[in-house]
């Protein structure tokens, strides 16, 4: 299927190289058991590949009519079409089993939709893992550990609830239209144990705080969070003239855990 003006507003860059697409499906590892469900299916190639392993449905979401008339055309009845913003898609509601996500996000989105997701209550009960794609200074910043510039909120919010790894870098040569920026497959499970906390949002907002201060030491936004910083700081065996990146993930949901037992 060839696209003669992909849409600049949406993201549209096509991955053609078959050689990636088979390392990205294999990494699904599919079987004809499973529901899977792929973000922007484009012009379809790594939809083609999917279907060829047999699954038990295939769901696609694409916001761009024309390639919906054009992926009915190639596809037909094979597939599940979805013409909606993936933003605004409730997954659950067409899908009761766990389901196995591809997707070459839009990089304009791609964060927001990761975010979506991680929000969710039951992450592991509707989805079996998701193997992404992003712009490489994304990815770079989702898989960051501590002590690493790299490493902030999206680190953090990602390693609550996700294990992630690294597939593989893509070169730009690998997209019609050739993007300017290298990208990164990511592969990410949902965790079936993670650290309780009442609303995703209040960790959002914690490490917007920190992170936002990134150069200060960590008692300025402890401040701004609690009107008891010294004795947070001191509870959770926290030095105050760390820097943000200084500190585990597992730090941040406790502070988290503390700010929600004041505003809650």
């Amino acid at each position: 299927m060839i696209i003669k003006n992909p849409k600049k507003s949406l993201g549209q860059n096509f991955l053609t190289d078959k050689n990636i697409i088979d390392i990205i499906v294999r990494n699904g590892c599919i079987n004809e058991k499973d529901v899977v469900l792929e973000i922007g299916p484009g012009t379809g190639s790594l939809t083609e590949r999917i279907l060829s392993l047999k699954p038990l449905k295939l769901f696609a979401i694409e916001k761009d009519k024309t390639l919906i008339m054009k992926l009915n055309e190639k596809f037909k009845d094979k597939i599940n079409l979805i013409n909606e913003d993936i933003l605004k898609v409730d997954e659950k509601v067409f899908c009761k089993e766990p389901m196995i996500v591809f997707g070459n996000l839009p990089y304009n989105i791609s964060t927001q939709i990761l975010v979506k997701w991680i929000r969710l209550n039951n992450l592991n009960k509707n989805f079996k893992k998701f193997i992404l794609m992003f712009q490489k200074e994304v990815a770079e910043r989702i898989i960051a550990t501590t002590n690493n510039k790299k490493y902030g909120r999206l680190s953090i919010l990602a390693s609550w609830k996700m294990n992630v790894k690294k597939v593989l870098e893509v070169s730009p040569k690998s997209f019609y239209p050739v993007p300017k920026v290298k990208s990164t497959v990511l592969l990410m499970e949902p965790k079936k144990d993670f650290f309780p906390i009442k609303n995703p949002k209040n960790l959002e907002h914690i490490t917007n705080v920190f992170f936002n201060q990134r150069r200060k030491m960590v008692k300025h936004p402890l401040k701004i969070l609690f009107k008891n910083s010294e004795k947070i700081s001191k509870k959770l065996n926290i030095n105050i003239n760390d820097r943000p990146q200084n500190l585990s993930p597992l730090k941040y949901l406790e502070l988290c855990k503390e700010y929600e037992n004041l505003t809650f």
